[in-house]
């Protein structure tokens, strides 16, 4: 069970850190986007070994960095720092790689669901790009399929892969994408969890355009059986519940309050999907 510091945006890394192994969740997911307290250009040699630090004394894995910088930012100075930025967020997948295991980079397309034709030959090249580089580091590439995104369907998500080529590019599955699209979740987890190295779960309520993400355990999403699906394709790693922007904007959000209700709703599904749940 793991959780991700996206829903945590201006809590110091050490409270993150303690809150989420305190509630019981045995992997963490670093977001070090701008704005974040963790922030990339804040992580500095003497704060990434205070990362490793905490994350041992709490005895929590890294499985992902969230890294949504965005593969297809326009060309021109944009995407020169976009690129750089997830360069960078390889480099520090290195850094902050434990007990033999380095986290995988998450990151996303961009771009619209109706810009795919134009775009789909410069996502494969730059994808391409990113891959080959986290390659000669030993980093492997997460890309999230999005709702609001060009790469949002299962289809295109397998014609990417095919097309890259190359093995550490893998997936960031995050079946709520999915889901808001009224696409069967056992369906999905059939053709796209063999390859993925990461997950998302949250809650979420209606069918695209009209819906909404919400805190885990609000809405009706069947969490153990997204759980029973992975478990079938041989998929073993971290079940890294998220806390939308959507959430994040109502005026009385509380970062503490939604961890806490996440590790409740998460432990539930695992308990009812027969997955071993240790005690917090």
């Amino acid at each position: 069970m793991g959780y991700m510091t996206w829903g945590m945006p201006t809590v110091p890394i050490a409270t993150a850190i303690a809150t989420i192994a305190r509630l019981g969740f045995q992997a963490m997911e670093l977001t070090v986007l701008p704005n974040y307290t963790a922030a990339l250009e804040r992580l500095d040699a003497p704060a990434r070994g205070e990362v490793c630090r905490l994350l041992d004394a709490h005895g929590l894995e890294l499985p992902a960095i969230a890294a949504h910088f965005g593969l297809l930012a326009p060309a021109g100075p944009g995407a020169t720092t976009q690129m750089a930025n997830l360069r960078a967020s390889v480099e520090l997948a290195v850094d902050l790689a434990r007990h033999g295991a380095t986290p995988c980079i998450d990151t996303t397309a961009g771009a619209r669901p109706e810009d795919w034709a134009a775009v789909r030959g410069r996502l494969v090249e730059r994808t391409g790009e990113l891959c080959r580089y986290a390659q000669r580091h030993g980093v492997t590439i997460a890309i999230e399929p999005h709702v609001h995104s060009c790469l949002d369907r299962p289809a295109r998500v397998l014609w990417l892969l095919a097309q890259v080529g190359v093995p550490n590019l893998r997936l960031n599955l995050d079946i709520s994408h999915f889901d808001v699209q009224g696409l069967d979740i056992d369906a999905v987890c059939l053709a796209l969890g063999p390859f993925t190295a990461h997950t998302h779960v949250k809650d979420q309520r209606g069918r695209a355009p009209n819906f909404e993400f919400l805190i885990p355990g609000e809405g009706t999403f069947d969490c153990a059986r997204f759980l029973r699906a992975m478990r079938g394709v041989g998929y073993t790693g971290a079940i890294t519940a998220e806390i939308s922007i959507m959430v994040q904007r109502r005026p009385d959000y509380d970062p503490f309050d939604a961890a806490a209700q996440t590790y409740r709703w998460l432990r539930a599904a695992f308990q009812s999907a027969g997955e071993p749940v240790p005690d917090p």
